[in-house]
């Protein structure tokens, strides 16, 4: 009679040991998958339709979270200006950038200030916050809308906002007339 063990080493007799080795395999697929293709072309198709021309370089110089910011074009009256940095004009839309990347505010503000001229909006409201939660009290996205309000043509001018509108982490913005906005006061006017 032959043991379990016997019958064991007998099985295995033609069993070979496999070669040690301390390297897992961790080689990547050169291959790029239909998956890797599309978005590829979908980034770089992206890329070509961006029409958002606000500046996205990274080196410019902070503004602390009291700064207030106030900008106005050639040709804007200063009682204008005034009623708007008091905050007399009714408020039309409001865009608020709490919680957002330079880069989904850089979208977000392009985008809003063309859908207000799309709705002929003339003074509207930013919320870009303070910046108070960072260490240094830095302001990052009230840095950038000052950068970038300027580079619209379509911004005759924008001031902080009163204390009961956010006061230096909102910003008012004051829109020019759309062509529309303009016939309308030629006729109702009489002017040509």
């Amino acid at each position: 009679m032959t043991s379990t063990k016997d019958e064991f080493f007998a099985e295995m007799n033609d069993v070979k040991r496999l070669t040690p080795h301390n390297q897992a395999e961790v080689a990547k697929k050169s291959e790029a998958t239909p998956g890797h293709e599309v978005r590829r072309i979908s980034a770089v198709r992206h890329k070509l339709l961006d029409t958002n021309f606000l500046s996205a370089d990274e080196h410019i110089e902070l503004l602390k979270s009291h700064d207030i910011l106030s900008y106005k074009k050639d040709g804007v009256q200063h009682g204008v200006f005034k009623k708007l940095r008091l905050g007399y004009y009714q408020i039309e839309a409001r865009l608020d950038l709490h919680r957002k990347s330079v880069d989904e505010a850089r979208r977000e503000v392009f985008q809003f200030v063309k859908d207000c001229m799309r709705y002929d909006l003339r003074t509207v409201l930013i919320m870009h916050g303070k910046g108070d939660r960072n260490e240094n009290r830095d302001a990052v996205i009230k840095t950038y809308i000052n950068r970038w309000l300027p580079e619209f043509e379509e911004v005759l001018a924008f001031h902080s906002a009163q204390k009961h509108h956010g006061g230096t982490g909102a910003v008012y913005v004051l829109l020019r007339k759309s062509d529309k906005e303009k016939q309308l006061n030629r006729e109702r006017f009489g002017s040509r």
